[in-house]
């Protein structure tokens, strides 16, 4: 009833939607967990867990990746997944990316009916591309978008953090009362992100170290000029409520400054969006829409060459626009 070729091809297609399936069911266990809009931590709280599980389950699990490039770049991707509030490893998602790009690999010249097209280097790369801008650069893409909105909401709470902790310090409370006031007053991402510090001091950790540590985590210029007011303040002494005070108000000035720049900057940063999706977006269009526009010059001596160089400098490119609007106050 069906030929060997028919077969082959219903197996490839069976694969790659099996590896689409299981990575979006990895996916969805990982990221989307119930969480109540004051968090996870108090929904945790709510229904009798005890509060050390819940402070050690907020806690994200780091590992020492060593040097070099892979190592950077999955660093990279874990202070990411933090920033972001996923609690998944660099690992997983790394494979993840992997097996959505292997299944739609696979699956993409069987549903598009090109697969018997597929007799060159040039129709190989030209899958495999596409595979891995969907796979890949969008899951990427989007997890920096994720980390940078969570860090953003992160930056606005802070002075009202700020105003809620020396509130706390003038009513009698020691420091560590004055953060367990921020982390059931705050809702998410900075009531989580201190319940973490709180865990590491429950822990045995340093006050100055948990907050260096957040410090890392959020990568802010507020985090970090709060924790060195911290530091300060344990070495020389002095009322520390007073000088987050002040604090808070040099934090307000500086986000109003930085509110007046991104407004200069809108247009850039929009221009730069509009630069950065659109060759990749009509590459998409063109070749889910009309795959014979690329596959019928595929087997092309220059084709080869000519597609790795429009993604090298595709890459170069997005490296320069990245560079110049990255605007820093």
């Amino acid at each position: 009833m069906f030929g060997d070729g028919t077969i082959i091809l219903f197996g490839i297609l069976f694969l790659g939607v099996v590896l689409l399936v299981e990575g979006a069911w990895y996916y969805y266990q990982d990221v989307y967990a119930p969480r109540t809009r004051v968090g996870r931590r108090l929904e945790m709280l709510k229904s009798g867990v005890m509060r050390e599980e819940v402070e050690s389950s907020l806690k994200v699990s780091r590992t020492d990746r060593g040097e070099g490039v892979v190592a950077r770049f999955m660093g990279g991707i874990e202070t990411k997944l933090t920033q972001a509030g996923i609690r998944m490893t660099a690992d997983r998602f790394v494979k993840l990316m992997g097996m959505a790009t292997l299944g739609l690999a696979i699956a993409t010249p069987v549903l598009l009916g090109f697969a018997n097209m597929l007799n060159s280097g040039g129709a190989v790369l030209l899958v495999l591309a596409f595979a891995v801008g969907i796979g890949c650069v969008i899951p990427l893409a989007l997890l920096d978008r994720k980390a940078t909105k969570r860090i953003k909401k992160f930056e606005e709470q802070f002075p009202v953090a700020l105003d809620i902790f020396v509130r706390g310090l003038r009513a009698g409370h020691p420091v560590t009362g004055a953060l367990d006031l921020l982390v059931e007053e705050m809702p998410d991402p900075l009531g989580s992100e201190f319940a973490t510090v709180i865990a590491e001091v429950s822990y045995g950790a340093d006050l100055r170290d948990a907050l260096e540590s957040l410090a890392v985590r959020v990568k802010t210029t507020d985090v970090q000029m709060f924790a060195v007011c911290v530091a300060i303040q344990a070495e020389t002494g002095g009322n520390l409520a007073d000088i987050l005070d002040g604090l808070s108000s040099v934090i307000r000035e500086r986000n109003s400054m930085v509110l007046k720049v991104r407004a200069l900057a809108s247009e850039g940063k929009m221009t730069a969006v509009v630069l950065s999706i659109l060759p990749v977006a009509v590459f998409g269009m063109i070749f889910t829409s009309n795959p014979a526009f690329y596959l019928d010059v595929a087997d092309d001596p220059k084709f080869m060459p000519g597609m790795i160089g429009i993604i090298t400098w595709y890459a170069i490119g997005m490296m320069i626009i990245r560079k110049l609007i990255a605007l820093k106050v």
